[in-house]
């Protein structure tokens, strides 16, 4: 299960001051140009794309070397990229872009892998909660990073107040004992885990599903490699594509090997069913990467729209000034196509 970490600013700005980020446009020997990609949590199906593309050649096609850098709980990857110590990586959600803007640190991001953000909420299923609009009342679980994420969104569209809020610790004892109590989670994590642990299957409502408007498992870059190697940018971001493609709708068994063997802890059934919600619920194809979607179709797409009802949302909430440039959050350079 990952979640937004919030950014330690300070740390990061210090960081990106005295330690210039790496400028990724000196080809190793061979001629490829390394790339070390940072990934937001410990290997899983939702990082799929990415061992996939790695595992079938396809950023070494594109004259790339990636290094895939596993993340965990103590992995802050924008903090790694203000430090230069990677060149790329995973951006879990749109407030991580947003809170960079806002502390000037210059990354955006580049692509958005999953279009629909995998955030749930999980009930009991005797509970009496049969839609988002039922959570009045019920005590919610939640990170505490997630009270300035989309408990923002939830608030204002359903209602809901802060008195509801109860502190999640990543641990699903305190939802298991209280048949009342709402739980966020992870599409294809906690609802499985609760299932197989308990025999219980429990109501799962995906907040994508129910208007929540951002993006998720963006591809993040600086603002200095986008400028000085743009071509770098955008073959990762064609690989990365391919990959998610051929992890989806081929054979997954290349990337699977390449997760198992960064995180021994994952297994076959989790990944199964984690790759079978992805497809189903469309998180990577569905939404601006339908074919024919408006502002532009295909893995990765992102359109200005979306980026500013998800802006609309958090700084009408006080999350953010309602001045702030949201839009170099993001570029749509290496996933719009080109005017006609």
């Amino acid at each position: 299960m990952k979640f937004f970490r919030p950014m330690a600013v300070a740390l990061a700005l210090a960081l990106a001051a005295c330690s210039p980020a790496k400028q990724t446009d000196a080809p190793k020997a061979g001629g490829l140009t390394p790339i070390r990609f940072a990934t937001d949590w410990r290997a899983e199906a939702e990082h799929g794309g990415f061992y996939e593309a790695l595992a079938e050649g396809e950023y070494a096609k594109r004259g790339l070397d990636v290094k895939i850098v596993q993340g965990g709980p103590g992995v802050n990857v924008p903090q790694l990229l203000a430090a230069g110590s990677i060149d790329m990586g995973v951006g879990s959600n749109g407030f991580i872009a947003l809170n960079l803007v806002q502390e000037n640190v210059p990354v955006k991001a580049v692509a958005a892998v999953f279009q629909k953000d995998p955030q749930v909420l999980i009930a009991h299923p005797d509970a009496g909660v049969n839609s988002l609009a039922d959570l009045k009342g019920h005590p919610i679980l939640l990170a505490d990073a997630s009270v300035t994420t989309f408990w923002v969104w939830l608030k204002a569209k359903y209602g809901l107040s802060d008195d509801q809020v109860r502190k999640y610790t990543f641990n699903n004892g305190p939802f298991l004992a209280d048949k009342r109590a709402i739980q966020q989670g992870y599409l294809a994590s906690e609802p499985y885990t609760i299932e197989k642990q308990t025999g219980m299957k429990p109501k799962v409502f995906l907040l994508a599903d129910n208007g929540y408007p951002g993006y998720a498992t963006m591809i993040l870059a600086p603002d200095a490699l986008i400028a000085k190697n743009p071509a770098a940018v955008k073959a990762f971001v064609e690989a990365t594509a391919k990959g998610w493609n051929d992890y989806l709708n081929g054979d997954p068994k290349p990337a699977e090997a390449l997760i198992m063997k960064d995180n021994p802890e994952m297994t076959q059934d989790i990944l199964d069913q984690a790759r079978a919600k992805l497809k189903a619920n469309a998180i990577v194809e569905g939404g601006d990467a339908a074919p024919g979607a408006k502002g532009g179709d295909g893995i990765g797409a992102m359109t200005d729209a979306r980026w500013q009802t998800l802006f609309d949302v958090a700084s009408a909430a006080g999350v953010y000034p309602k001045t702030l440039d949201y839009r170099r959050a993001y570029t749509l350079q290496f996933v719009s196509p080109p005017a006609k």
